[in-house]
C-alpha cells in the first residue's frame, strides 16, 4: 500500500518592513504607505507605526511562489496599485477588496520601472531584458512592446499634452533618454550627453519640466516641447508683469526675460526636440543619483518639490522657484556675469573693449531660465544608514499644514536596514521670501547651494522586522513564544499571528534557547558570551562569559537542569541554572554556572544531546562528528564521511538516529547504536545550515543557502516536500513540539511559518510536480533564449507585449480540447441525424458529461471567456491555423447571436492579424470573413449606439442634479468630452 503524508503550506511570513529591492509610494488617499515585503505588499500607516493589511500574491499552478516585489506604482485616479516582481510579472491590485485585478506577463526578467498615465487609462513598464510595455488597465491586456534600448530601462514618465498628444519618456543604463511618441508608436528623440548610467527621471505636474539623474553628481532639467505653443504663451502672459516688474527692480532696461511657455514656444519656432536642454545644478551627495521625483505640495512656498535621493545616505530636497523669483535669479546672475566681464576687462583693455565685452556677456543663452535659476536647494536629509527609496507625505498624511511655520513637506525615507524614517523638512527663508522681499532674496542667491532650511527626523518605524538577518531561532517548549537573534537584538514573537511581542539589545547572536518555564531565554553570541533574558519585562538580565570565541551552538539538557555550549575555542562547557541576586535591586533573578568542560581537537560547530540524555555529539572543523556519554565524558563514536564541515545535526526522539547537514550539500542519517551510516542524501544545491526531526517521528527538515526548506523521510531516505518561498539563504530551523508547526529564518530578514494541513499527498505525485515544475523553468528558458537574438538597440521596433508561460500554454490546450469536444459532438449529432433518418425511432446519443451540459458552441465560447484577457493574445498566437479557422467559424455564429461582443472583436482582431497570410490564400475562408467584416460593423456600431446612449444619459442626470444643487451647468460639454475622450483612445490603441 502507498503511504500518505501530510502537506506543509505556508501561512504566514513576518518581520520585513520595507524590501531594499523595491520602492515605497503612498496610496491615491494619502493615508497608507505601501512597501515592498518580499513578495508581498505591505500596507502601513505611518503616523500610527501600524500595519493594516498585506497583499499577497497568488501562487502559480505549478505552486511556485511569487517573485521578490521590485517596483510600485499607484494608480492616480482608481484606488489600484501595479506591483512589479523579479519574475517580469506584473499584477494590479484592488486596495478596496485586496484582491488582484489583473496579472500581466510580459517581461522576461525583474520589473524595473512602473509608471501609470496622469488619467490611469494605461500603465508602462520597464525591465531589464532593456523593453518597454504599454499596457491597457481597462482592458487588462498588453498594447505593443517598445524596443530601443541597449540597456535596463530604470525609469518612466509619461507625458500628455493638452491636445491630445501623448509620450512616454524612458531612462536605461545604456546613457541614453528616450521619447516615445504613442501614437504611431516610435521613438521621436533620443537625448545623448548623460555621463554615466541614467538612473531616473520625473516630470513636473505643469509637464513643463523634466528632471533626471544620473551616475555622476549633476542633476539635469530639460524644458518640454509638448506642442502646445499657443496655450503655453497665453499661460507666460499672465506671469509677465512680474517679470518686467523683476526687471525694473534689477535696473535693467531692454532686455526681458522668457517665460517658461515664451521659452518653449521660441524653441518650438527653431524646431527644437520635445526636450530642450536647461542645464544642471550639482548635486552635494557624490553617489550616483537613485529616485528623482517632483511633488506638488499646496499651501508651501512655490508649491513644487524637486526631490533626489542618491545611492548613499543624502537625499536632497529643492523647491522649485516661481516665474518672478526664476526671473529675479537670472536678472542677477547676468548682472554678476557682466559685472565680472567689466572688471576683467578695465584691468587690461580700455573702455570701448570693456563695453563689447559686456555686451558679449549678456547674450542670447543668457536670455534664457536654466535649471540654477528654478532650482532652490531647502534641505539635505543626511540619514544613518543607505535609503533605498522615499515618498513624499501628502498634507492629509504628514497631519500638519504646509506652508506653517516654515515647514514645507514630509518625506518617508525607505532604508537598506529594513526600517522607514519620517523627516520633516522646514524652509528657513520660505515666510520671508514669501513675502516677496528682496533682502530674502538676495540671501537666497547670494547661498548658492547651501541650503536654505532643514530636516528633522520625526518618527522611526524599526520594531516590526530586524536590521539584519536572522541567525538563530528558538520555540517555547508549548509553542506560544519565538524567540529571533540577530547582529543587535533579540525578538519574540507569536508565532501564530507573526506580532512582534519584545525586542531586546544584544551581541550578535548566533543561536538561542528557551529556559524551563518559558519566562526567561538564552543567546550565544559572536563574542563568545551567553545572555540571559527575561521575557517578561524585556531586559537582558546578565551577560555571561563563556568563552572566548564565538559561541556556535546551545543545546538543552532534556532533564532540565541545564544547557551545553559549543564554542570555537574547542571547549564544550556543561551549565546549570542557578539563581543569583541583581547587583542593582538585591532582587534575586536567573543566572548560569558552569559544572565541566570538555575539550576538543577543533572548533566546536554544533552540539547535541540526545533525548534520553546518555549521548552528546559534537561536529568539529575537521569534518567529523564525535559522539561522547554524556555522564563520564568518555569518547564513544566517530563518524566519518563527510567531506566539509558539518554545520547542523539532530537527533531523533527516540535517541536511535543521528542526522547530519554539511557544507558539502549533502545530510547523512547515522544509527547510534553502531555509528553506522544509513544512507547519505544530496539535499540541496548549497550548504546545509539547519536539520531538525520531527518530535516523535522519523521526518525530518532541512534548510539551505538554495533558499529552501525540505521535508524527508529518515526511515524511506525519501525526499517528500519542497517549501519555496525564501528570497536568501534560510540560516535556521524550529519545528513545534506537535510537529504541526515550523518556523524558518532567512537572510532575507523574513520569518515564515509553516503549517501541517490534512491534505494528504504522495512521493509519486510530488515527484511529477517537481517534473512539471521543471518543464515550466524550460519553457521560460525558451522564451529567453531568442532575446539574445533580437536587435533591442533598434529604433521604433514595435512587438507584442506579452510573453509565453506556462499560463498561456494552458490556456491554448483548452481551447484546443474544447474544440476538439465540440467537433466530436457536432460528428456525433450528424450520425444521430442520418440515422434518423433511416430510421425516425432511433434513439439519441446521451450528453458527453465533458460538455457540462451545454450545447458544443456555447462550451467552446465558455472555455474562451474564461482565457484571462492579459493571456488571450499569447494563447491564440499558440493555436495552429487550422484550430484558429474552427475558432474563426464559431466566432461567425457567436456575433450573429450577440453575446460577449467586445470579446469577440478582440479574438477576431488577434486572429485576422495573426494569420492574414494564411487566410488570404486559404478560399474556404473567403466567405468566413466577409461574413465577419459585415458581423463585426453591425455589432461595434450597435455598442457604440449604447455607449453613446448611456453617456447622454449621465450628462442628463447630471445637469438636472446641478440645477437642483443651484450650480452653473456650463462645464456638462467640457465633462461629456473628458468622459468621451478614454473611450476614443482606448479604441484607438485597439
Amino acid at each position: 500500500m502507498v503511504k500518505a503524508y501530510l502537506r506543509y503550506e505556508l501561512t504566514g511570513s513576518w518581520g520585513v518592513i520595507a524590501s531594499a529591492t523595491c520602492n515605497i509610494c503612498y496610496d491615491r488617499s494619502g493615508k497608507h504607505l505601501l512597501a515592498g515585503a518580499l513578495e508581498n505588499v505591505a500596507v502601513w500607516n505611518v503616523k500610527q507605526a501600524a500595519l493594516v493589511r498585506t497583499l499577497v500574491p497568488p501562487s502559480s499552478q505549478s505552486g511556485k511562489v511569487a517573485g521578490e516585489v521590485t517596483q510600485i506604482a499607484a494608480s492616480p485616479t482608481a484606488n489600484q496599485v501595479a506591483v512589479g516582481h523579479a519574475d517580469g510579472t506584473i499584477r494590479l491590485w484592488d486596495l478596496d477588496s485586496g484582491e488582484v485585478a489583473a496579472t500581466f506577463s510580459g517581461h522576461r526578467k525583474e520589473v524595473s520601472a512602473l509608471r501609470f498615465s496622469r488619467s490611469g487609462a494605461l500603465l508602462a513598464s520597464g525591465s531589464k531584458d532593456t523593453d518597454v510595455v504599454v499596457w491597457d488597465v481597462a482592458a487588462e491586456a498588453g498594447l505593443y512592446r517598445l524596443r530601443g534600448h541597449r540597456g535596463q530601462v530604470t525609469d518612466l514618465a509619461f507625458v500628455e499634452g493638452r491636445r491630445g498628444g501623448r509620450r512616454l519618456v524612458s531612462a536605461s543604463k545604456d546613457e541614453h533618454v528616450k521619447v516615445w511618441d504613442l501614437d504611431t508608436q516610435h521613438c521621436c528623440q533620443t537625448v545623448v550627453g548623460h555621463r554615466g548610467e541614467v538612473w531616473s527621471l520625473d516630470v513636473d505636474p505643469s509637464e513643463t519640466r523634466l528632471a533626471t539623474g544620473c551616475a555622476d553628481s549633476e542633476l539635469r532639467v530639460f524644458a518640454i516641447n509638448a506642442g502646445d505653443e499657443e496655450e503655453e504663451q497665453g499661460a507666460g502672459q499672465g506671469s509677465a508683469a512680474a517679470a518686467e516688474a523683476a526687471a525694473g527692480e534689477d535696473g535693467e532696461e531692454g532686455h526681458r526675460p522668457q517665460q517658461p511657455g515664451q521659452a518653449a514656444a521660441a524653441a518650438a519656432s527653431r524646431g527644437a526636440d520635445f526636450l530642450v536642454p536647461m542645464g544642471s545644478v550639482r548635486r552635494q551627495a557624490t553617489d550616483r543619483a537613485e529616485t528623482v521625483r517632483y511633488a506638488s505640495v499646496p499651501g508651501a512656498h512655490g508649491g513644487v518639490l524637486l526631490t533626489c535621493q542618491s545611492a548613499g545616505k543624502v537625499t536632497e530636497v529643492f523647491r522649485v522657484r516661481s516665474a518672478a523669483e526664476a526671473a529675479r535669479k537670472m536678472k542677477r546672475r547676468r548682472r554678476r556675469k557682466r559685472e565680472k566681464a567689466e572688471k576683467k576687462a578695465r584691468a587690461g583693455e580700455g573702455e570701448e573693449e570693456a563695453a563689447a565685452a559686456a555686451a558679449a556677456a549678456g547674450g542670447e543663452d543668457d536670455d534664457r531660465l536654466t535649471a540654477g535659476d528654478e532650482l532652490e536647494l531647502v534641505a539635505a536629509i543626511r540619514s544613518k544608514h543607505k535609503a533605498r527609496s522615499f515618498a513624499v507625505c501628502p498634507p492629509a498624511a504628514a497631519g500638519r499644514r504646509a506652508g506653517a511655520g516654515g515647514h514645507v513637506a514630509s518625506l518617508v525615507l525607505s532604508l537598506t536596514n529594513n526600517s522607514l524614517e519620517l523627516w520633516d523638512v522646514t524652509d528657513g527663508g520660505a515666510a520671508a521670501a514669501g513675502g516677496g522681499g528682496e533682502a530674502a532674496a538676495a540671501a537666497a542667491g547670494a547661498a548658492g547651494t547651501a541650503a536654505s532650511g532643514s530636516a528633522e527626523k520625526a518618527q522611526t518605524l524599526d520594531l516590526a522586522g530586524h536590521r539584519s538577518d536572522i541567525r538563530a531561532l528558538a520555540l517555547a517548549s508549548d509553542d506560544s513564544l519565538c524567540l529571533s537573534a540577530s547582529n543587535n537584538s533579540v525578538k519574540v514573537w507569536n508565532p501564530r499571528s507573526g506580532a512582534c511581542l519584545r525586542t531586546m539589545d544584544s551581541g550578535y547572536g548566533l543561536c538561542a534557547l528557551f529556559a524551563p518555564g518559558n519566562r526567561h531565554a538564552i543567546a550565544g553570541t559572536k563574542e563568545g558570551t551567553i545572555e540571559i533574558f527575561d521575557v517578561g519585562t524585556s531586559s537582558r538580565i546578565a551577560v555571561v562569559n563563556a568563552h572566548t570565541g564565538p559561541v556556535w551552538s546551545l543545546a538543552a539538557l532534556p532533564d532540565s537542569s541545564g544547557f551545553v555550549s559549543g564554542s570555537a575555542d574547542h571547549d564544550i562547557k556543561f551549565w546549570e541554572w542557578g539563581v543569583a541576586a541583581d547587583p542593582d535591586t538585591g532582587a534575586k533573578q536567573l543566572a548560569v554556572n558552569h559544572t565541566r568542560t570538555l575539550k576538543m581537537t577543533d572548533d566546536v560547530l554544533c552540539v547535541r544531546v540526545s533525548p534520553n540524555g546518555k549521548l552528546l555529539a559534537a561536529s568539529l572543523l575537521d569534518s567529523t562528528v564525535r559522539v561522547f556519554f554524556v555522564d563520564s565524558l568518555k569518547f564513544f563514536l566517530s563518524l566519518y564521511g563527510h567531506k566539509l564541515p558539518v554545520l547542523s545535526m539532530d537527533i531523533s526522539s527516540d535517541s536511535t538516529l543521528l542526522v547530519t547537514g554539511s557544507a558539502d550539500k549533502n545530510i547523512k542519517i547515522w544509527g547510534l547504536d553502531f555509528g553506522d551510516c544509513h544512507r547519505s542524501l544530496f539535499a540541496h544545491a548549497d550548504s546545509v545550515m539547519a536539520v531538525a526531526f520531527v518530535p516523535n517521528t522519523h521526518y525530518l527538515f532541512t534548510a539551505g543557502k538554495d533558499k529552501l526548506v525540505k521535508y524527508w523521510d529518515a526511515d524511506k531516505f525519501e525526499h517528500l516536500l519542497t517549501l519555496e518561498g525564501h528570497h536568501a539563504e534560510v540560516w535556521c530551523l524550529a519545528v513545534g513540539s506537535l510537529g504541526d508547526l515550523v518556523l524558518s529564518g532567512s537572510h532575507d530578514r523574513s520569518l515564515r511559518r509553516w503549517e501541517r494541513t490534512e491534505e494528504p499527498f504522495f512521493i509519486e505525485e510530488e515527484k511529477e510536480k517537481r517534473l512539471e515544475s521543471l518543464f515550466e523553468a524550460d519553457l521560460e528558458a525558451a522564451d529567453r533564449a531568442p532575446l539574445g537574438q533580437e536587435q533591442p538597440g533598434e529604433e521604433g521596433a514595435v512587438g507584442a507585449a506579452g510573453r509565453k508561460t506556462l499560463e498561456t500554454v494552458t490556456a491554448a490546450d483548452d481551447i484546443i480540447e474544447a474544440l476538439d469536444l465540440a467537433a466530436e459532438e457536432d460528428e456525433r449529432m450528424k450520425e444521430f441525424e442520418e440515422d434518423k433518418a433511416r430510421n425516425p425511432k432511433a434513439k439519441p446519443p446521451a450528453p458527453n458529461p465533458l460538455l457540462l451540459g451545454q450545447p458544443p458552441s456555447a462550451y467552446v465560447l465558455r472555455v474562451v471567456g474564461r482565457v484571462r484577457s492579459a493571456e488571450l493574445e499569447q494563447a491564440l498566437l499558440l493555436l495552429p491555423f487550422t484550430d484558429a479557422l474552427r475558432l474563426i467559424r464559431y466566432l461567425v455564429a457567436w456575433l450573429r447571436q450577440g453575446v460577449q461582443v467586445e470579446l469577440l472583436c478582440r479574438v477576431a482582431t488577434l486572429l485576422l492579424r495573426l494569420h492574414m497570410q494564411q487566410l488570404m490564400g486559404t478560399p474556404a475562408a473567403r466567405p468566413l470573413l466577409l461574413d465577419l467584416q459585415q458581423l463585426l460593423h453591425a455589432r461595434v456600431q450597435e455598442l457604440k449606439d449604447v455607449m453613446g446612449f448611456n453617456l447622454a444619459a449621465m450628462n442628463h442626470l447630471q445637469r438636472g442634479l446641478r440645477e437642483r444643487q443651484g450650480q452653473p451647468a456650463a462645464g456638462d460639454a467640457v465633462a461629456a468630452a473628458a468622459a468621451v475622450l478614454p473611450l476614443k483612445r482606448k479604441a484607438a490603441a485597439r
